[in-house]
């Protein structure tokens, strides 16, 4: 009997983390507009970014409307690809701010918050980072 609830514990807990590990990345493929650019919205808050993978297309201008969510834990993002036309470092507030640049280099960036309270993790070492991946 033990040895059946203790199956069951495990078993939930593998679902558990599964499901938490697979819902952790959220894909975005940017559609270019009638007007030419590409249209992304990201949100940040509790160490994530949501979409924390965007594809966008390499020579094709990119607005990034970003914002944090409601909370006093303050957040930026941040992505430093100067070689790809790509330098933005902005901090958070709950109101929307637009970002525009335009890719000028195929590849995968990384972006992240970069914030490091004294004596704790960083916040992109808690998870709050993404990758921007430039294609054709």
């Amino acid at each position: 009997m033990i040895r059946s609830g203790v199956l069951s514990f495990i078993a939930f807990f593998f679902l558990v983390f599964t499901s938490l590990a697979i819902a952790k990345t959220e894909s975005y493929h940017a559609a270019i507009d009638e007007d030419g650019v590409q249209r992304v919205e990201v949100v940040g808050g509790g160490y994530f970014y949501k979409p924390d993978h965007i594809t966008v297309k390499v020579n094709v201008p990119v607005e990034l409307k970003i914002r944090k969510e409601e909370g006093i834990i303050p957040h930026d993002f941040v992505i430093d690809a100067p070689d790809a036309g790509i330098t933005v470092k902005e901090s958070l507030t709950s109101e929307s701010k637009v970002i525009r640049f335009t890719p000028t280099k195929v590849g995968t960036y990384p972006f992240y918050c970069s914030k490091k309270p004294p004596f704790f993790k960083s916040h992109r070492d808690k998870g709050m980072e993404g990758v921007l991946e430039v294609v054709e």
